[in-house]
């Protein structure tokens, strides 16, 4: 077979991905560039959105030098994978590396654009105030200078939580690092959803009933209640980002 027909082929149909009602897995071989208005010299990958059944956005941004992303939303974390970024938010101003980041709130002014070729993961969603408790401020940091905690006493899971853990804020995210063979001491399920990009490594998710391979580069989308499961499979650490809904009342 002529070599470039062949290479057209080899795939046949077949994917990873796999969309559910309680779930989603989305493969780099799927994903699909668009814009989102105010954005230029930038690709976006939506992995999932209100479209979806999240109450939450998450897309991964690709820019060119000089890259503009456009305005947000809602509250807005951006998280640099490779690069670097500004970040001009109202009095802020900070250039973000790789494993930087930063929380935007709401309504807040802001350019987030390229220094360099850079790629960058961001989470939006509206944000839900609660009475007596003020909205949180600009916040920043750098993912490896967070401390380490051991997850349930398991030295083999470390988490690190990159917002403040104060009911100000409305979401959390944190990176979760495996050692191999590492796996959580339990299936969870809870009403939380989660938002999660694959770092690192790779190994078996299980998610509702289904047990899916999954490895550096894709994203896991899961809804409220969908029973989930991790378990580290190789010969380096896994890692991933996770997004969770959070300190709010289960009624709003």
């Amino acid at each position: 077979m002529h070599n470039g027909l062949h290479h057209g082929l080899h795939n046949l149909g077949h994917t990873r991905s796999v969309r559910r009602q309680s779930h989603l897995i989305q493969t780099p071989d799927t994903f699909i560039r668009t814009q989102i208005p105010g954005t230029t010299k930038a690709s976006v990958i939506v992995h999932v959105s209100p479209a979806m059944g999240a109450a939450f956005t998450q897309y991964s941004v690709e820019f060119e030098v000089g890259g503009v992303l456009g305005a947000a939303a809602g509250e807005r974390f951006v998280y640099v994978l490779e690069g670097s970024v500004a970040v001009d938010a109202g009095q802020h101003k900070h250039a973000l590396g790789k494993g930087g980041y930063a929380y935007i709130p709401q309504g807040v002014e802001q350019r987030v654009s390229a220094v360099e070729k850079a790629q960058a993961v961001v989470i939006e969603q509206p944000y839900r105030a609660v009475k007596g408790i003020g909205a949180p401020d600009f916040f920043v940091g750098h993912e490896p200078e967070v401390a380490a905690q051991a997850l349930m006493g398991d030295e083999d899971l470390q988490v690190r939580s990159l917002l403040p853990d104060t009911m100000a804020f409305d979401f959390a995210v944190n990176t979760m690092t495996y050692q191999p063979g590492g796996a959580l001491s339990m299936v969870e399920i809870h009403v939380m959803e989660h938002g999660l990009l694959m770092l690192e490594g790779g190994g078996i998710y299980r998610l509702d009933d289904d047990w899916h391979p999954v490895t550096a580069g894709d994203f896991i989308w899961m809804a409220p209640y969908c029973p989930q499961w991790f378990g580290a499979i190789g010969k380096t650490p896994a890692k991933y980002l996770i997004y969770k809904d959070w300190n709010r009342h289960p009624l709003r």
